[in-house]
């Protein structure tokens, strides 16, 4: 059984946290007090939360010690969303803003990395491409997903435009499909999932 447990309130300067999310980084402080020097983390389990707030920053949190690690600055509106990433990308933060860019942040050296323009309203969505390692994507209230090659600040690899009624991109999500038998069901075949303003929920292959 997985158990809950608050161990204190984390808090921006007085302004709504719009977006949040967990990781779990591993090796950080293990059971024997060894420490290893994954991203300087400071003390707690190794849990961190990540938020984005109306204060215009990002902060990182150690969960167990409540302590504020890292706060990143450079956007230049509200931050509505922030992402995680993972294997050869897992000591970075993805984000999305009210100032209509999106931004990739490097959690060691607390530095932004790459910011990406394009987008005409908001972007309310971020997400890495679970399939490549150097392709990010992003919903915006502009009614499109854009997606970005991290290695340039070049304009958009390719874009999607939402249906007309949709009314904004809200949210996004990979989703891993198994292939059929006759592909030997090998690897796997994966589908992009958006959430719109209007409550509709469309499925891209």
């Amino acid at each position: 059984m997985t158990k809950l447990f608050v161990y204190g309130m984390l808090k921006h300067q007085n302004h709504y946290i719009l977006s949040m999310v967990i990781q779990i980084m591993f090796g950080v402080n293990n059971n024997n007090g060894n420490k290893s020097n994954n991203i300087g983390v400071i003390g707690g389990n190794g849990y961190t939360f990540c938020s984005g707030s109306g204060d215009k920053t990002i902060c990182m949190w150690d969960i167990e010690t409540t302590k504020q690690l890292t706060v990143f600055k450079g956007h230049e509106q509200a931050v509505g969303s922030v992402k995680y990433g993972s294997n050869e990308l897992g000591n970075t933060i993805l984000s999305g803003s009210d100032d209509n860019s999106v931004r990739l942040w490097d959690i060691r050296s607390g530095q932004q990395i790459q910011v990406f323009d394009g987008h005409k309203h908001w972007v309310l969505a971020v997400e890495y491409l679970p399939f490549s390692s150097n392709v990010i994507c992003s919903g915006s209230r502009d009614n499109t997903i854009r997606f970005w090659d991290i290695r340039s600040n070049k304009n958009e690899l390719y874009m999607i435009k939402g249906d007309e009624k949709d009314d904004g991109i809200y949210s996004l999500k990979f989703i891993s499909l198994k292939k059929k038998e006759k592909d030997n069901g090998k690897g796997n075949d994966f589908n992009l999932c958006f959430g719109s303003a209007t409550g509709n929920i469309r499925v891209w292959g």
